[in-house]
């Protein structure tokens, strides 16, 4: 059941959020809310009144509105009345002599509890200021355009509470209707800071969502004119009768991950002094033996965990994991008899259960025991169904064909496939990892417990992460809001199903994807949509993650006026800003041959062209750019000559230009390279690496990464 309107205003009116004045009449006279709620004496002030005088306004005495101002308003309360405009229960205009028969004709339709009447508010915006409970991150605020806009234009934000008052600027900033707000064709400017201060009061330290029996919350329209903000409507459904709170969105029907005290460190899980396996057959080879022959391949201490054999495929073998002297042990069993092996982990600090057949399946009991053996044992448990671990430098691996060279990569994934994919593609394309780690169902070491020691790790300056359900999605927020180096989102099951029925207009404007978005916006993180710009931002931080600017803008230079203007659009999709060209640099192009008409800025470069011109533009143009992205054609250094030492030629003068320019951040967008002769584009990369300049081969992926580079440290 909703708490009454006149009962949430009342909580709005001890928040300090403004309410029209009113006067509560009640349908029998008894003082008495339906669910035994009591009017307090006294309770009057400078905004809401209950009665004239007293405590109660008796059945159809409407004597009290008589200090009211009009117009006014006569709204309808009661079981089921949630949506007053909806049930017809709302009318607005009303003179005095009007309301008891506007009044009679409701409660013959009706049947309500009570009436309350209001002043009727001024004319300014109408906007709307939510709360609602997410089941994996908490409480959620939403502001945006509200009355019937709210989900007719659903032009709205979203902020993890607590916000900030730097959230709720970019909030309003944000809005497509943000105009409305500074005066729209000569009307008046409302009064942006008590907006603010509205939603602070609302979603801010101390503010309503730490008061609330938070099911959903909602002022809709709160009015906002220059004078003010003024909440009109106002309706709060308790958890009980939304959604229940919960920690997490269960995976698989399980609940969330009641972590262990954690370890002082993850070192032994990625470097491990000795690694045993358990699962391996004598006779029918299964995944236990194909991580014997990685492990036995990366030269790490191996031993094998079989109840009769000495050996197994040339690994010693002991009967029991009990018996196993080792940092790391990985299971590949039967679901039914993990807890079984894990139970014999004493004094390992780290077992992987990559057998699936848990709580992704429907079998929630199998990975509570799971998880209980695990606390029995004390080690550590990663997964059930993944992958394991990855680090060249410590002979961890899951994945086949040689490992990679070490570098300053991450990456936490809860899916060992694409994990899978991310470290072959990434290392093709010129990744290098220090950690990669797999997590599963995570039902006991967490995405969060891990981001937060990597973002420590003196081995890791960039982490990615592939994530489905965010575990205990608060402690990862602050996890990503607390990490001080560039963390890249892609989540998957972000549409759709994310999408939860509600009892208001602010439950039904959150969903999934709309919270992954406030996450990343406040934290600072990189949101992506694919697995292709997963790697492409990585690679970017890779290359560029360290690097001080020394400007503030983005300039694209490179040949071809269409693919200039198409780069155009594709940069202003992502949300990069290419600022126009300095009218004072305008002369300095001009004598480099350049006509400068605009940013991105054309420059005809190729096999009749001089090699060192982009770089030449850089120095004319030196000052305002972090970023500079130059792109090429690649068939045009093979439509007018045969051969690729022009195009090698071009790419080593960026690394001259990226050397001598170490505050700006070069990237190489090599378009149509698959026209090129075989090897041709991977020894022009070759070529860049020597600079760390990051290679593109389609100017989207090149601009999905440069904003990304944009983004860190801004939130």
């Amino acid at each position: 059941m909703s708490v009454y309107e006149h009962e949430v205003k009342a909580l709005l009116r001890e928040a300090g959020v403004p309410v029209p004045r009113g006067v509560v009449v009640l349908g029998d006279g008894s003082g008495i809310h339906g669910d035994g709620f009591v009017m307090r004496s006294g309770a009057r002030g400078d905004g809401f009144v209950v009665g004239g005088d007293g405590v109660v306004v008796r059945a159809d005495d409407f004597g009290a509105a008589r200090g009211l101002a009009g117009p006014l308003v006569l709204k309808a309360f009661g079981p089921g009345l949630t949506h007053k405009s909806e049930a017809g229960a709302v009318v607005l205009g009303l003179t005095h002599e009007e309301l008891r028969p506007a009044a009679a004709e409701m409660r013959a339709r009706l049947d309500p509890a009570g009436f309350l009447v209001e002043e009727q508010a001024g004319p300014g915006v109408e906007l709307i200021v939510g709360l609602v409970r997410e089941p994996a991150f908490g409480p959620v605020l939403l502001a945006g355009l509200g009355g019937v806009f709210a989900e007719a234009l659903r032009d709205t934000a979203l902020r993890l509470c607590p916000i900030s008052e730097l959230d709720a600027r970019r909030m309003l900033a944000g809005l497509r209707g943000a105009a409305l707000l500074d005066g729209w064709r000569g009307g008046p400017a409302v009064d942006v800071d008590a907006v603010v201060k509205l939603l602070m009061a609302v979603g801010g330290a101390g503010g309503l969502w730490e008061r609330l029996e938070l099911g959903e919350f909602e002022l809709n329209p709160v009015i906002a004119s220059p004078s003010g903000v003024i909440a009109v409507d106002a309706r709060l459904v308790p958890a009980q009768a939304s959604h229940p709170p919960a920690a997490s969105r269960p995976a698989g029907g399980h609940a969330p991950p009641a972590t262990a005290s954690r370890p002082a460190d993850f070192l032994p899980l990625f470097e491990p002094r000795a690694v045993a396996v358990v699962g391996a057959s004598t006779s029918r080879p299964n995944f236990g033996n194909m991580f014997l022959g990685f492990y036995r391949d990366t030269g790490v201490p191996l031993v094998a965990v079989h109840p009769t054999a000495a050996e197994v495929a040339g690994v010693p073998a002991v009967p029991s994991l009990a018996q196993a002297e080792v940092d790391y042990a990985l299971v590949a069993v039967p679901a039914e008899r993990c807890a079984e092996v894990v139970r014999q982990a004493r004094g390992v600090p780290f077992t992987q259960v990559m057998s699936g057949g848990f709580g992704e399946l429907g079998r929630p009991e199998l990975e509570e025991e799971l998880l209980a053996a695990a606390r029995e044992s004390g080690t550590r448990l990663l997964g059930p169904n993944c992958m394991g671990v990855y680090c060249p430098r410590g002979g961890q691996t899951f994945v086949g064909g040689g490992m990679g060279p070490a570098g300053t990569v991450a990456l936490i994934s809860q899916s060992g496939g694409l994990a899978g994919e991310v470290i072959k593609v990434g290392e093709r394309r010129g990744l290098a990892f220090s950690r990669v780690v797999t997590v599963g169902n995570a039902a006991d070491v967490t995405p969060a417990e891990l981001l937060r020691w990597l973002a420590r790790d003196a081995e890791t300056r960039a982490v990615g992460l592939y994530l489905e359900d965010p575990r205990d999605g608060r402690e990862l927020y602050t996890a990503l809001r607390d990490a001080d180096l560039p963390v890249v989102l892609l989540v998957g099951g972000r549409t759709g199903q994310g999408q939860r029925a509600a009892a208001s207009h602010t439950g039904g404007l959150v969903s999934d994807r709309r919270v992954w978005e406030a996450v990343a916006g406040q934290t600072g993180a990189a949101l992506v949509s694919s697995q292709d710009d997963l790697i492409g931002v990585l690679a970017y931080f890779q290359a560029h993650g360290a690097r001080t600017t020394s400007g503030d803008g983005v300039l694209v230079a490179g040949p071809s006026g269409g693919a200039s203007v198409l780069a155009a659009d594709v940069f202003d999709r992502a949300g990069v800003r290419l600022d126009p060209l300095p009218d004072e640099r305008l002369a300095a192009l001009r004598d480099l041959g350049v006509v400068a008409t605009g940013n991105p800025l054309e420059v005809p470069v190729g096999p009749l062209g001089r090699a060192a011109l982009v770089p030449e533009v850089i120095d004319a143009l030196a000052g305002p750019y972090r970023d500079v992205v130059a792109h090429v054609n690649v068939p045009a250094f093979f439509t007018y000559a045969s051969a690729a030492e022009p195009l090698y030629a071009y790419a080593r003068a960026l690394v001259g230009a990226q050397e001598a320019r170490p505050g700006v951040r070069i990237t190489l967008v090599t378009r149509n390279g698959e026209c090129a002769p075989e090897g041709v584009v991977d020894e022009v990369g070759r070529i860049a690496a020597e600079a760390g300049i990051p290679v593109y081969r389609s100017m989207e992926a090149a601009a999905v990464a440069v904003a990304a580079g944009g983004r860190h440290g801004a939130a």
